[in-house]
């Protein structure tokens, strides 16, 4: 029954009125939920080619290394089979340490590929690995029975400082097979003031007075002391205690 005064029909037109604005807000809802729809089903299909260019782009960064590491030891067999054949002493010398030179090349990018995507290095089973491999290469036959020793404590570092130890490491070591005698000693420490300690010490060969590794005419030198200033590092020289060796130490922190 009508309110007094109240004209006739007005009820039912309001009635009708918030009818129709339910009906309204329901159908907004409904096109926001097919907007929503249509928005995730576009970023879906987004996420899908990006993850397509990523595989992509990870197939072709793989193909990429076994292409340079097949051409790698191309060029190492084409070396030794060339110092084989040359009938000149010191040029097939000069060919077998070139050989050796692009095979340690070779090894230390395997190394290098297997920290790709990985943002941390256990360093010591890393420092194992790289010299191992360099021991195999020295048991040649110009240096037999070359030993190479590993003393490092348990130590995880950033990729980004394992890289660069690496490469220094790999040239240290390089030079000591090729300029010094007796064992090499791989020794990564803690240092109270500096952080850790990194050296490679051989016996029985000493550098001369003088030494400079900032001379432009020492190439693996000049790169290793880049390296050093990169990490933030201090590169340090001595023959020992007794005179009787060469080590370099990489203080870091």
């Amino acid at each position: 029954m009508p309110f007094e005064n109240e004209p006739s029909g007005t009820g039912i037109s309001s009635l009708l009125s918030l009818e129709s604005t339910e009906r309204r807000t329901v159908d907004s809802y409904e096109r926001e939920l097919t907007e929503l729809r249509q928005a995730l089903a576009r970023d879906e299909a987004l996420l899908r080619q990006k993850d397509e260019e990523i595989g992509r782009q990870a197939f072709l960064t793989q193909e990429c290394h076994h292409r340079l590491l097949n051409n790698l030891q191309m060029i190492t067999g084409l070396l030794f089979l060339q110092s084989q054949k040359e009938t000149n002493p010191e040029a097939a010398s000069r060919l077998s340490v070139a050989a050796n030179r692009v095979q340690s090349i070779a090894r230390l990018h395997q190394h290098l590929h297997s920290l790709d995507d990985t943002q941390t290095v256990e360093f010591k089973p890393y420092l194992d690995e790289l010299c191992r491999d360099h021991s195999t290469m020295s048991m040649s036959e110009e240096r037999p029975g070359r030993l190479i020793v590993v003393e490092a404590i348990e130590l995880r570092l950033p990729t980004t400082m394992g890289i660069p130890l690496s490469l220094i490491v790999n040239e240290l070591v390089t030079n000591a097979v090729k300029h010094g005698k007796g064992q090499i000693t791989v020794k990564l420490e803690t240092q109270s003031e500096k952080g850790y300690a990194l050296s490679v010490r051989n016996d029985g060969s000493v550098l001369p007075e003088d030494f400079d590794p900032t001379s432009r005419k020492r190439v693996g030198m000049t790169l290793v002391t880049a390296l050093v200033a990169q990490i933030g590092g201090e590169l340090l020289i001595d023959r020992g205690e007794r005179n009787d060796c060469t080590r370099f130490t990489v203080l870091f922190n």
